[in-house]
């Protein structure tokens, strides 16, 4: 066990090297599921994805990326009201558009698949990958309030209705019992939260939590988020919706920034990437590879998202219209689920599973580029409105005095 965990970890480290260099372009999740698939079905299969081990670090792994991207949703503030309607706006020409393109891809090159869940993985966005990009960029202000609401509304719309799609009418109504526990739960933990948080009693819980490094915070965090996966894993619900709820309530009660870095040095240094390396090694590459509709299937979806997520940037907003839907058309975590459900159900097949996540995989890029160029154009646009005025600056010159 520890020698599979080992090579886990290192299999991580290809992320942020592939990652490295003063402008990249890749994220790390691509290196991690590269490395991924060759150490397991792909390539030589020194990891098996199958073991218990692996299966819970796998399934804690997913749970702690969606928290992440939760963690990145501010429920109070100007930003994500302001952004709302436009964003709201934007998602409505997503939907209506991604249902007739995804049923007619859905129908035509993968029939044996679930054909509602083409609509779904077509209409998604991904804060787990988008928000990290846009944070690097220095886009998490007021200037980017549409992506902030979009992509968190997309997010959760989509992390609802997936899985879905892949369990079967039988155990939809299970499902749907535990998505609204979760969803309960998770409003409970705000409203408890913010009751108590001005508490003597909590209050110096918090104080002797960071004086003797009792880490309860982050204890009752991880508590949330556990609790809210098993519920998930019991009924038959979305592990991604726990794992977002747990990151919201993490983000409506604006934890201080040492919880930020302990759950950070947590998710992102260990969990996260092996997530994405047991998903890599999960996944048949050579199956899509020997499988050419699957190959049309990756392109197809990836080229319909990109075009759909660009017009609903157009519609939404005429300004920069072009890099929002760029920015907005990220889509890995949402796929990199699908294909991991889809497998443990079979209700899809191994080439369709790595079609799905190459798709995701290809509109990452894509994206990276339309944040590097949203920054640039934003930045452009500031720099005139911070340069000083010469005509205001004139009466303090030399020539002014025989103006008075």
């Amino acid at each position: 066990m520890l020698a599979t965990l080992l090579v886990i970890v290192l299999a991580g480290l290809a992320g942020p090297l592939i990652a490295a260099g003063p402008r990249p372009l890749v994220p790390t999740v691509i290196g991690e599921i590269v490395a991924g698939a060759i150490l397991g079905r792909t390539g030589f299969g020194i990891i098996d994805p199958s073991t218990p081990a692996n299966s819970f670090l796998y399934t804690l792994g997913f749970a702690m990326l969606m928290l992440v991207a939760g963690s990145h949703v501010q429920l109070r503030g100007p930003t994500l009201a302001s952004g709302a309607r436009s964003a709201a706006i934007a998602f409505a020409v997503v939907v209506a558009l991604a249902v007739p393109l995804g049923i007619a891809i859905g129908m035509t090159v993968a029939p044996s698949a679930p054909v509602l869940l083409f609509p779904v993985l077509l209409a998604g966005s991904s804060a787990a990958v988008a928000f990290p990009i846009l944070k690097e960029r220095g886009l998490l202000g007021p200037q980017i309030a549409l992506l902030i609401a979009w992509i968190p509304i997309a997010d959760a719309t989509t992390v609802l209705l997936m899985p879905l799609t892949l369990i079967g009418a039988s155990k939809i109504p299970t499902a749907l019992a535990g998505d609204a526990f979760i969803v309960v739960a998770t409003v409970g933990a705000l409203v408890l939260g913010l009751r108590f948080e001005g508490n003597p009693l909590a209050i110096t819980l918090r104080d002797l939590s960071r004086s003797r490094e009792w880490a309860l915070q982050l204890r009752i965090a991880l508590l949330l988020l556990i609790g809210l996966s098993l519920v998930a894993s019991e009924t038959g619900g979305s592990t991604l919706l726990a794992g977002f709820g747990a990151g919201l309530v993490l983000a409506r009660l604006q934890e201080p920034e040492r919880l930020e870095v302990q759950l950070s040095g947590l998710a992102e240094g260990f969990f996260v990437p092996a997530f994405f390396v047991l998903l890599g090694s999960q996944l048949d590459f050579r199956a899509l590879g020997a499988d050419q509709r699957a190959v049309f299937l990756a392109l197809l979806m990836a080229a319909a998202a990109i075009s759909i997520h660009l017009v609903a940037g157009r519609v939404a907003t005429p300004r920069s219209w072009s890099f929002y839907g760029l920015a907005a058309s990220a889509q890995l975590g949402l796929p990199a689920a699908a294909a991991s459900l889809g497998l443990a159900t079979g209700s899809l097949s191994p080439s369709i599973a790595a079609a799905i996540v190459a798709a995701g995989c290809l509109t990452v890029l894509p994206a990276s580029i339309g944040t590097r160029r949203l920054a640039a154009t934003l930045s452009a646009e500031a720099e005139p409105m911070a340069a000083p005025n010469p005509a205001s600056a004139a009466p303090a010159s030399g020539g002014s005095a025989g103006l008075r």
